[in-house]
């Protein structure tokens, strides 16, 4: 996955110039070319040397072009994003607590499953990052901003229960845990884990897309994790009503999949520690940014030697 995008998206209307540029140099030429001719036949000289002595300087006009895009290009901030792996990331871990959490298909529950699933993911990563909690149901709430501080984020994540608000807005806690990164330095990457269910209008497939869009303008990777069987009962109603909560899988795999992260199932409790070895195997991937603006300076620094070097002795104007 790669991007490309600019601090300063605004000077790149500059780059209109240069067809502009390349208009000029060959109506300057002709110019040239109509003065030249009042005083000597050049087609005469060509047919008998086999050298066009007016020639239309492609190689000195194709160093122009280039040295005035780079200077644009580096004006306009420009910066090449790849996704690799770096030393470091922050995190966001965000928890499904809405009420289809609490079926048992994953004993006890979902949510006490997920739970227990980012405590030990928190405890298994190596290296020193920064952590941020949001729980979500049809409202996003903050628990903890990014902070350093391992312990304090479990034990949050131990005091979570189910939210009194209906619902299930994954857009919202995307967008919210993407904005909780913003200010981030280092590789960005949420950490979702829900059972997917799709209870509330904000879930629409437009919502879901736009908030995509916005973590991936602002380079960060999402993981998901689904939490439970593809149907369980739901633990807040008996049995005996055969009501389902139900498990969207493709989803998560949406999610994950057009911003570079890993999906992982789990459908029982066994599957917790595979999942969590899976997704530390992919903790480390980030989209890092190469800034080109010192490179695109050198290309103009070179560019201009070299176009004085051509103009000094190939295209040296004879008095």
């Amino acid at each position: 996955m790669i991007d490309l995008t600019f601090d300063n998206p605004v000077y790149l209307w500059y780059l209109v110039a240069l067809p502009l540029f390349i208009y000029t140099h060959f109506f300057l030429l002709h110019n040239s070319r109509q003065k030249a001719m009042k005083f000597a036949n050049f087609d005469a000289i060509k047919r008998v040397t086999g050298k066009d002595l007016m020639t239309k300087n492609w190689i000195i006009l194709i160093i122009r072009i280039v040295l005035l895009a780079c200077i644009i290009l580096a004006v306009a901030g420009t910066t090449f994003w790849y996704s690799g792996t770096v030393n470091q990331n922050d995190f966001v871990i965000a928890i499904d607590t809405s009420a289809s959490m609490t079926a048992q298909d994953i004993e006890p529950t979902r949510l006490d499953a997920a739970k227990k699933y980012a405590t030990e993911l928190i405890n298994g990563v190596d290296a020193k990052s920064s952590y941020a909690l949001l729980s979500f149901a049809g409202t996003t709430f903050i628990e903890t901003n990014l902070i350093d501080d391992k312990k304090t984020v479990i034990k949050t994540i131990e005091l979570l229960d189910t939210s009194a608000t209906g619902g299930t807005d994954i857009p919202g806690a995307i967008i919210t845990g993407t904005n909780m990164l913003l200010a981030s330095e280092q590789g960005k990457t949420i950490i979702i884990i829900t059972d997917g269910s799709s209870t509330v209008s904000a879930f629409l497939t437009e919502s879901l897309q736009n908030a995509l869009e916005y973590a991936k303008k602002n380079h960060v990777i999402i993981h998901s994790i689904g939490i439970g069987s593809e149907t369980g009962p739901i633990g807040y109603l008996p049995e005996y009503y055969n009501i389902s909560a139900i498990y969207n899988e493709d989803t998560l795999f949406k999610i994950s999949n057009e911003t570079n992260g890993k999906y992982v199932q789990v459908f029982t409790n066994d599957d917790l520690e595979k999942a969590k070895a899976e997704i530390e195997q992919n903790v480390d991937k980030a989209m890092i940014p190469v800034r080109l603006s010192y490179g695109l300076m050198l290309v103009v620094l070179t560019a201009l030697f070299l176009e004085w070097g051509l103009i000094s002795t190939r295209y040296r104007r004879i008095p």
